[in-house]
């Protein structure tokens, strides 16, 4: 008799991760991988690699898909539920620890904090346009300093003097770390002062404002740093817990969502897909002004999903597309305002009445 499972797939700036769990939400099979320069290369890879670890029956119920690429491999997977990374990673936090007010997450290239009370996300905040605070961050450090990003972790934690590193930017911090070299700093103290800038910089950005209480939780890549977490524990003068499942929490939540969705029948399009030659191409829309750039994603030479454009006509879509174009409930976009002018009888309007009308209705 064959098992049933639910697969979670988290798609992310520097890694992809999949984790397959069953019916009783115990984990099956869980990878972790450094993007290879492709998304959908790297979950071809997670996908093979799960198929030949579990080397039994398993009847795949649903598939949730999260991260930055979650759009596009949702539709090469064939996922039933495409999730914000938010509400993922807070699925994941909660099954684990299901008392968690707070959530450190710091990943490749974006890093969020989501406050929770009382099982139920009640606001988050991630950054904008700076990495500084993120994982990169500290992997371009590393490698200037000719050490991997473990033996930063490992040689961090050995510091008990930590030099003072700006770490608001990635140029200053550099700069600022060069001139420590020169005048005489330890190498492990200037790996420390890095961690601890990198933490006083999300903690000063990402977290300001919000209201940060224990028990706290840090995930994602960056939670795997010895340095970091001894960082944080030192800012925030309590303990933080790196949780089971903290490098692909993203993924492990994704795969509850889908356990806990009435799924009458799976979209996913198997592990075979591994072997397919997919590959992707962009067009132009010009039905409107916006002049979309549209996503074709391609197994073999079948069109299999499109994505992108502002008025999603394009999303999920696989047929021709002059078909699409001349669809009736895929009206052009300019005719809008037309279908939204008001007809006001002026002597219903009173002072003690007035309408506004929004500009962009005008």
């Amino acid at each position: 008799m064959s098992k049933i499972g639910y697969l979670g797939i988290d798609i992310g700036s520097i890694s992809t991760n999949l984790v397959l769990i069953d019916s009783d939400k115990n984990e099956f099979s869980k990878n972790y991988i450094r993007g290879v320069g492709s998304p959908i290369h790297s979950v071809q890879k997670g996908l093979l690699m799960i198929r030949d670890e579990i080397r039994e029956d398993i009847t795949i119920k649903g598939v949730c898909s999260t991260g930055s690429g979650r759009v596009l491999i949702g539709m090469m997977v064939g996922s039933d539920i495409i999730k914000n990374e938010i509400s993922a990673h807070a699925k994941g936090a909660i099954h684990s620890h299901p008392d968690v007010k707070t959530i450190f997450e710091i990943g490749g290239q974006d890093s969020k904090v989501t406050i929770i009370r009382d099982s139920t996300v009640v606001d988050f905040s991630m950054n904008l346009v700076c990495a500084a605070g993120t994982g990169s961050f500290l992997d371009s450090q590393a490698r200037r300093l000719g050490i991997t990003i473990q033996e930063l972790s490992e040689l961090s934690i050995l510091s008990n003097n930590p030099t003072t590193i700006a770490g608001r930017c990635t140029v200053f911090a550099e700069s600022d770390m060069i001139h420590k070299q020169q005048v005489g700093h330890k190498q492990k103290d200037i790996v420390m002062g890095l961690c601890k800038a990198l933490v006083r910089n999300y903690l000063s950005n990402v977290c300001r404002g919000k209201s940060l209480k224990p028990p706290f939780i840090l995930q994602g890549g960056v939670s795997a740093n010895k340095g970091i977490v001894k960082a944080f524990e030192s800012e925030l003068k309590h303990k933080v817990i790196i949780p089971e499942h903290h490098m692909v929490m993203g993924a492990f939540g994704a795969a509850l969502l889908a356990a806990e969705t009435n799924i009458e029948k799976t979209s996913f399009r198997g592990f075979n897909i591994s072997n397919h030659n997919i590959s992707t191409s962009t067009f132009i829309c010009n039905d409107c002004a916006n002049c979309c750039e549209i996503i074709e994603i391609i197994d073999s030479v079948k069109i299999i999903g499109r994505s992108g454009g502002r008025c999603r006509k394009w999303e999920g879509t696989s047929g021709a597309k002059e078909q699409i174009k001349k669809s009736p409930s895929h009206s052009n976009l300019r005719k809008l305002p037309e279908k939204l002018q008001i007809t006001v009888n002026p002597n219903q309007l009173s002072n003690n009445n007035p309408m506004d009308v929004p500009n962009i209705l005008s």
